[in-house]
This record gives structure tokens, sequence and C-alpha cells, in this order.
């Protein structure tokens, strides 16, 4: 099981899977099959726990010797082809194996019965018994604090990950309780790793993660969904810092400084450079002429990794000349002995000097290296459509072209989603092993647990209850059935493979922004219809929470439900922040129930755990807050959208329409333009305030209600 821009997992099918006598003894004893845990992370997740509660660690390439009946009794990640690491060679593996199958096959088969066991047993999830409150917050949030490497930014050390999902987090939570270390956190963290070779100096966007810990090595790959979680961030902080905007400055205690308002817009238009330089390279490399983005790009070229991002002075200079050459060289840190493999991977270590001719965005030097650089040979592209990192990244631009007022960012989103609806849909099955009729739905014990009092009728109205035997009481709430079902994969005119809960999840949240930008209900409608379809078909009756896999999903050894945040946020914790959003642009209180349900049962892993759950945290937050629904009259772009996309307010939701409508939204009904101008409400629980059409005005009753 392995991944296109898996470094490692390319080294491996080099020194073994090529090998022809490794060839041989695979294909005598055993038949091989080899997964794309990205087209297949229902697959990955099963025997990556496996091969985590057997071994202590995980990771890719992950080998996993399984029975007949698909049930693992041996695994592991890399081996070497001959012995060394303190690791015996994948040919003694094989070998071993094979014997043991053919000697002592009871014992494994009983080995793996015993270890299929424990893996159902994980599979549980069990309701928290305390709230979903801010006081788990307060808890995540200092345990951030304690483990933060306050002089390089990030959590931990060697290896570092860029945790885009946790940063949001940071600023969700300093946006609420105002406390400026918080914010301080993501701004250090934000800026070294921009300054840091895990940046993309050059041609923009970030690499997957940093072998060190002070961001300068990374494995070069680029993933799709870290640089759209990472160009939302960079947008968050530009909005925050744009106009020194921040109310509050970074404490002393937590290492930071005061900052005057010239600073503080110096830094937001940092900021912003890395989120468009991010956003251009995305264009650039990863948009399919169809309106679809590709996944990665390989860390290798011409068999070596980062080959195509890393310089000698040499280079250098004979591009810029030897005086430009020599300052550029200074600036990002290109010497002789250079600090990869006797190349440089460029960087900046010094992000405070004074150097336009380095640093200017757009500037010559830059322009005339990466113009040089894309002579070389490029790193391969996996050129595979994913739907639920698409949705993040739909989610990127959309946002993004509100933030940064590009109509052509617009453009960009709209033909993704559109792009996605034609070629990720199919017709509604009513099949597979998992399916158990056609609509699920939260129980009445699984309300009381929140908190919430029922609104909506309940099963007596003739809804189908939860499969029998379940725990729980009749069923309340039930979610209507929807026609809308997505497959996972596209390439090449050719979509496949059933939906996972994170297709569905990511999708609806990327077309829930593209509404609150374009105003296109057409956008909120396929979200909410995506929302419906998750609750049929992925929800559990018994127990709650979201199955990663659908009722009609082909029956694996153990049906999973996944809340950990890891690269890519986990089905539960999207589907709960899509649901509370659409339970304020609708007024159904049922969506609700689901979200809170969903959260309550991941808080007993985040209490043991609260940087695993990055985006869980950020959708808590948004709960707990006081969100505003923001209603805006008038023609596209004008002055009170701008005004409302100028600030971080991430605790609203916000409905557009060029003229009055009744009917399409709860939250338009009503709502008239005055005097024919643009026309703001401002609104909590659908009570409104006065409308306003001066941006000034909106400004003020915003901070007003914030």
């Amino acid at each position: 099981i392995g991944y296109s821009a898996c470094h490692w997992c390319h080294v491996m099918e080099h020194e073994s899977f090529e090998d022809e006598a490794t060839a041989r003894i695979q294909n005598e004893h055993f038949i091989n099959i080899k997964v794309d845990m990205e087209e297949r992370p229902d697959v990955d997740q099963i025997y990556m726990s496996f091969v985590q509660i057997t071994t202590g660690r995980g990771g890719w390439p992950m080998n996993v010797f399984i029975t007949p009946e698909k049930l693992p009794f041996f695994g592991g990640t890399y081996f070497p082809p001959s012995q060394r690491y303190g690791m015996p060679s994948w040919q003694q593996i094989l070998m071993s194996i094979a014997e043991a199958w053919k000697e002592r096959r009871d014992e494994l088969m009983k080995s793996a019965v015993d270890i299929l066991g424990e893996l159902r047993r994980m599979s549980v999830t069990e309701m928290a018994s305390g709230g979903v409150d801010e006081s788990l917050l307060d808890t995540a949030f200092q345990s951030f604090v304690r483990s933060f490497d306050a002089k390089e930014g990030g959590w931990g050390g060697a290896p570092k990950f860029p945790q885009a999902m946790s940063l949001e987090f940071l600023l969700r939570y300093w946006k609420r309780t105002g406390d400026s270390g918080a914010l301080e956190m993501v701004r250090k963290t934000a800026e070294k790793m921009a300054n840091g070779g895990i940046y993309d100096q050059i041609g923009g966007g970030f690499h997957r993660y940093a072998v060190d810990a002070i961001w300068l090595v990374p494995h070069f790959e680029k993933m799709l969904y870290d640089n759209a979680q990472l160009i939302r961030v960079y947008l968050h902080l530009y909005q925050i810092l744009r106009s020194g905007r921040s109310s509050t400055t970074p404490s002393a205690q937590s290492g930071g400084h005061p900052s005057s308002n010239q600073e503080g817009s110096l830094e937001g238009e940092f900021f912003k450079r890395i989120a468009v330089e991010t956003l251009e390279y995305v264009k650039r490399e990863m948009l399919d002429a169809s309106g679809g983005f590709y996944s990665s790009q390989d860390a290798d070229s011409e068999g070596e990794e980062g080959k195509f991002f890393v310089w000698t002075p040499e280079e250098v200079e004979t591009v810029l000349g030897d005086a430009d050459g020599r300052e550029f060289c200074t600036f990002y840190d290109v010497t002789a002995d250079g600090n990869f493999e006797g190349k440089n991977i460029l960087n900046i270590k010094d992000a405070r000097v004074e150097n336009p001719v380095a640093i200017a965005p757009g500037s010559d030097t830059r322009k005339k290296l990466f113009d040089v650089r894309e002579k070389r040979i490029k790193p391969f592209r996996d050129e595979k459509v994913l739907t639920a990192w698409n949705g993040l990244m739909l989610a990127a631009f959309a946002e993004a072209a509100a933030v940064l007022d590009s109509v052509e960012y617009l453009e960009i989103a709209k033909k993704n989603a559109d792009f996605l609806s034609e070629n990720l849909r199919k017709p509604d099955r009513k099949e597979g092993p998992n399916y158990q009729g056609e609509s699920y739905a939260v129980t009445d014990a699984q309300v009381s647990a929140t908190g919430a009092e029922s609104t909506t009728p309940s099963a007596e109205a003739g809804s189908k209850p939860p499969k029998a035997g379940g725990e729980f009481g009749n069923p309340v709430a039930i979610a209507p059935g929807s026609d809308m079902r997505l497959l996972r994969t596209w390439k090449d005119g050719r979509a496949k493979l059933n939906g996972y809960l994170e297709d569905y999840a990511n999708l609806a949240d990327g077309l829930i922004e593209l509404y609150q930008v374009s105003g296109e209900i057409r956008y909120l409608t396929a979200a909410k219809e995506l929302a419906d379809a998750m609750i049929t078909e992925f929800w559990d009756a018994e127990n709650g929470g979201f199955f990663f896999t659908s009722n009609d999903h082909e029956e694996l050894i153990v049906r999973n439900k996944d809340f950990f945040d890891n690269a890519t946020p986990s089905g539960n914790s999207v589907a709960a922040d899509v649901l509370l959003k659409l339970a304020k642009f609708y007024g159904e209180e049922k969506y609700e129930r689901f979200a809170t349900t969903a959260l309550r049962i991941a808080t007993n892993q985040i209490t043991r755990y609260p940087q695993g759950f990055g985006r869980t945290l950020a959708t808590i937050e948004f709960y707990v807050s006081q969100v505003m629904e923001v209603v805006i009259l008038g023609e596209p772009g004008n002055e009170l959208e701008r005004e409302l996309w100028s600030d971080y307010q991430p605790a609203k939701v916000v409905a557009t329409s060029s003229a009055p409508v009744d009917g399409a939204l709860p939250l338009l009904n009503g709502r008239t333009t005055l005097e024919g101008k643009p026309t703001a409400y401002v609104c909590e629980n659908f009570v409104c305030q006065r409308p306003v059409t001066n941006a000034e005005e909106l400004r003020q009753m915003i901070n007003s209600g914030n």
C-alpha cells in the first residue's frame, strides 16, 4: 500500500519489486496486490491500524501479509533489499512468511483472528460523558502551548509537519478569546515555514514536511491537500494583519513583540504574498483543463530526490550575473558547501533583511531563476482527481476570490465545482452488504446526550427506525434521502470507486464556501443534498457518528469511523462543520443534532491527544461561538461584500443575492434592499439588527457583535 508521491515507495519498488530474483519469490509464493492508498483509504486505514498496533509505528510503503479471507497476520513498512538498518531483507521476510504459512498455518490463522477482534474492538465508538464546550478548547490550547517550539515554530522535533488544521484552530481560539499567545504561535509557525526550505521560494507552494526541526530540508513532494489548507491559513493571517487590524499583540510571555500598524501591514502583505504564490502554483501546475485539481507532485526527478528544486552558487550567478547573483545567494543561503547533498535548498535565514532584489514579489531575479528551472525535467505529477482533495482546494479558491477580490479565482472555483458535479456523481444505488434502508436517524438517547431539545417529528411520522438491536430508543430527526451520490476518483475521462465520507463532507464544505462568495444558490442546494446523503448512507444509527464507507460499499473486515485529523481532516470533523453551517442557513436543528453527536464521540479522543484533532477543534470553536448570519443583497462585488471579507470572521455564515428572494433560503426571506442600494443584514438566530448600506457601518456592526 502506497501512493504516487511517496519517496520510499519508489525506493522499495526499484530495489525489490523490480528485481527479478525478488519478483520470482513473490510470484511463486504470494498473490501480490498493489493498492493506491489515496484511491482506497478504506483499505489503507484497516491495515495501517494493524501495522501500528503490532509494530508501534506506521507509514508508507506499507507491506502487509493477509490470509485469503483478507485477515492480516504480519506487516511493516519499508524493508531493504539486504540486511541493514537493523532490519531483515525483504527476501528474508518473504521466505520466512512462506515457510511459516506452510508449516504453521493454524498458528498464523489464530493470530489473524485474534487481531481481527482487536481491530473491531478499536472501531467501536462511544460518546463522552462531558459536554462539547469551551473548557475542552481551553485544555487543548494549553496542550499546544506546552509543546510549542518557540524558536522555530511548530510542534515537536524532527520530522516537522505543517499542521494547518491546528493553526486554524488557534486562529479561531484567538478570535474568540483574545489570547494573543494563540495568534503568536500561528504567526511564528507560518513565518518560519514560509521562509524555510519547506516552501518553494521560486515556484510557490509547500512541500509535504521537513525532515528536520527548522523547516529547512523537506521531503520534496507537494500534495494538493497541504497547499489547500495552508492557503487558507495564510489568507486568514493576511486578513488579521493587513492593516494592523489585530486588536491584540503578541504577549511577552509567548516570546512575541508588539507590532505597530505599519509593521502589521507589512507582515500582512508578506502572508498575502505566500497565499497568492501558492494559489498561482496550484493554478499553473495542478489544474486540469477540465477544471479538476491533480493530486500531487513527486519528490524525485531524474532518479534524485529534490533535484528539480536545488541550486549551486554557480548556477545562480550564471543566470543573474555576479552582483545580483551574490546578493541573491547571501539572502537565500546558497553556499559552495551547500545544505543538501552538496547543493542548496533556498531558504531565508534573516527574514528582516531588506533586500528588494531578492524578495520583491514578482521580482526579476526570482522570475529569471524560475524560467531556467522550468527547463529542467520536472517531478512526476499524479494526475488523478480526488473528490475529497478537490473539495479542500475548491474552498481555498472560493475564499481567496473573496478575500483577494479576484474574479479569476472565483471562476476557477466555479469551474471546479461544475466539473465535480458533472464527472464525479453517480446514479443512486440501493444495494451492498451494509445497506440498511432509506434513512438514518439521531436517536432520543443521542439527542439527550447533546443537551439539545428535539423540534422535529419522531419516527412515528413514517420514517424508518434504526436496525434491530440498536441500543438507542426511537429515532427522531430523520434526514431525507438524497440522490446525490459521489465517486472517489477521476482520470483521463473516467471516474470510478464509491465516494467515502470525506469526499461528501469536503465537497459539501467547498460548495458552501463557494455559495457564500458567489451567491449562486445552486451550490448551497448541492451541499445540502450531499449532507442528506451523508446522513442516509454513512450515519451509524446504533452508536452515532459517521462511518468512513457508505452502506452500499463492499464489505471489508472492519467498518471504521474516522475521527482523527491527520494530514487531511477526518470525515466526521468536516461533516460536523458542514451540518452546523447548514443548520444556520436553513434553520433546521436536526443538522445541529447530528453534528453535536459526532463531536461528542470525538471528545473522548481529543482529551487524550488534542493535536491530532485540529479540524475537530476548529469545528467546536464554530459551535461554541456566537455565529453571525450575514445577508448581503446587491450586485456581486459591492463594497459591503468587500468589507465583509476584509477581516477574519470565522464564526459567520453568509447569504448573498443580487435581488430579493423569498423561498429559496430562510435567511433571505423578507429581506429587501434600502433605496435600491446594496444592503447588509447582520443577524443571530434569524433575529437581525437594522439593515445598513454603508461599509463602515457594517464593520462597526460586525465588530460590536464579536
